[in-house]
């Protein structure tokens, strides 16, 4: 399909024009932000220099990602109540990181979670367990954004061959390899706050507008869905819908909702945001912030998504370039005309910018910072080459998430994502939990923790439906695994949560008591820092 074609009605040349400011302005952000990053300080957690408020807009930009605006709208569009729930678990999920997770870390640690198990354990193994996971978990996530790109761009500028699509995929990452090399995690939050606000306040306008034209009546909207989607119209607004079929796809279920609700306090890429404020006060109130905002967010996805269902039709939806992903894209269009739907897709492609940036930041912090300067260098490398080397692995994390993306396009963002939070919840969040709260634990539980819950995590995931396997749609004539025309699953679920999760808390406990190892002293070090915050500001600026 040529360049012009695009969606009926949408105007590429405009959409271009959108996005090329959108990033004209954010880098121009980026280079003033990046003329006060000196120290490994300024360039991992922005010299500390961010407000409660202003740090909890940030972690919003950071956690509405291409998942939120385009996957659960569009899961919301095709399946109803079952694609709400994508909202309800990632909303929940903050509780955990609220109570369990964010003040205690941001006493405990300098700039990564393998600061805090190094605390209390031997430094280099765990640094290197920790520094492992986190790229890990960065690089499934990563693989759900470079999806989004690649399928939102499709959609806009009509490019339907795979080859098209893979030089889109390749084109964001160049950006957001910039955005981290020039700016630092200084930069990227300002990207990332930008965003956040550019993002609910689109939403905001799009929701009302919806609304308005069912004279502000949720009960008229959801009518309107059903009544669009025909015969299938009455699933839409009852559980089991994606989800309830059969006892596997019921058991499926638990399994993601485990996995979101227990993933976020497990993101690395969340994790290090709460050690860009001054204090744990204003970590807490950071995370109070971005529950609010995230929260109003995902009650905006439930008027897209059966608006989208409403207006544009599951029929429409499912056969644009795009795929499901595209149903928010189309709302913008059907509402607003090629003006909205520019600047919609403006957001959504920011959206994707932001989100992937914070995760190279991340696991290029992490390589730098707990392997090259704690292993390799035991502790005596220079910040100045510590952040050289956080630099250079950006460009490795980035080529690695091309490749990713492009094996990854067409696939659900928001069921990509949960996948990362499968390996999150598995691999970082027992490790995490047993370190601030088991007097016992220690360098042997948390190695078998992470390396075991990770292990397991991927290997299911390899041998599950979601990779290969699944049964070939009629319509489209392609199947919704990852790798067509083979089937090597053994494992039934989509998501490994049910098992992997588990089973990495068990790895952890069977690996502490079949250690001799307990250091009392370290542990209530940790405990005193971890509850007070004394000492912290000594370790940051050790």
């Amino acid at each position: 399909m040529n360049l012009a074609a695009g969606v009926e009605g949408s105007s590429p040349v405009l959409n271009i024009t959108i996005f090329g400011l959108f990033v004209v302005v954010t880098l121009f952000v980026v280079f003033r932000a990046s003329r006060n990053t000196k120290t490994a300080s300024d360039y991992y957690a922005a010299g500390r220099a961010f407000t409660g408020p202003q740090n909890g807009v940030a972690i919003a930009g950071d956690y509405l990602s291409a998942a939120s605006f385009l996957g659960i709208a569009g899961a919301i569009a095709i399946y109803g109540y079952d694609g709400f729930l994508y909202s309800i678990g990632f909303l929940v999920a903050w509780l955990v990181a609220l109570l369990l997770v964010a003040e205690l870390l941001r006493n405990t640690g300098k700039f990564t979670m393998g600061d805090v198990l190094a605390l209390r354990m031997k430094q280099r193994p765990v640094r290197a367990a920790a520094a492992t996971s986190t790229l890990a978990v960065s690089f499934f996530y990563l693989l759900a954004q470079m999806a989004g790109a690649g399928g939102l761009v499709a959609l806009l500028l009509g490019i339907e061959s795979k080859a098209g699509q893979a030089a889109i995929i390749v084109i964001v990452g160049i950006i957001m390899i910039a955005y981290v090399l020039i700016g630092g995690m200084k930069g990227t939050t300002w990207v990332q706050i930008i965003k956040a606000a550019l993002l609910i306040a689109g939403a905001l306008a799009m929701t009302l507008w919806v609304l308005g034209m069912y004279g502000f009546n949720l009960s008229a909207l959801l009518q309107g869905a059903v009544d669009k989607a025909g015969k299938a119209g009455e699933a839409l607004l009852g559980p089991g819908n994606q989800y309830g079929k059969t006892g596997t796809t019921k058991l499926d279920f638990l399994s993601l909702g485990i996995a979101l609700v227990l993933g976020t306090a497990g993101l690395p890429h969340v994790l290090m945001r709460f050690y860009t404020v001054p204090t744990a006060k204003e970590a807490r109130r950071s995370v109070v912030w971005a529950i609010a905002l995230i929260g109003v967010f995902y009650l905006f996805t439930l008027v897209l998504g059966y608006g989208a269902g409403a207006l544009v039709g599951a029929d429409k939806i499912k056969a644009a370039p795009g795929g499901v992903n595209s149903a928010a894209p189309l709302l913008a269009l059907e509402l607003g005309g090629p003006i909205l739907l520019g600047l919609i897709a403006a957001i959504a492609f920011a959206t994707i910018l932001a989100v992937v940036a914070g995760l190279t930041i991340t696991a290029s912090a992490s390589f730098a910072h707990d392997v090259y300067a704690n292993v390799i260098k035991k502790g005596k490398a220079s910040p100045a080459s510590e952040v050289k080397v956080a630099r250079i692995t950006a460009l490795v994390i980035g080529a690695v998430a091309i490749l990713g993306g492009i094996l990854a396009n067409g696939q659900n963002i928001a069921f990509l994502v949960a996948l990362a939070f499968a390996v999150a919840a598995s691999a970082n969040l027992p490790t995490i939990l047993y370190s601030l709260f088991w007097k016992r634990f220690n360098t042997q539980g948390a190695l078998w923790s992470i390396y075991g819950g990770l292990a397991v995590c991927i290997v299911l995931i390899v041998f599950s439906p979601a990779v290969s396997g699944k049964p070939v749609d009629p319509k489209t004539g392609k199947s919704a695994s990852m790798i067509q025309g083979v089937d090597f699953h053994w494992f039934p679920l989509d998501n490994p949560g049910l098992v992997s999760i588990p089973v990495a808390f068990f790895l952890g406990w069977l690996g502490t008591v079949l250690s001799k190892e307990h250091n009392q002293k370290k542990y209530a070090e940790m405990e005193v820092r971890s509850l007070t915050g004394a000492g912290a500001e000594k370790a940051v600026a050790h």
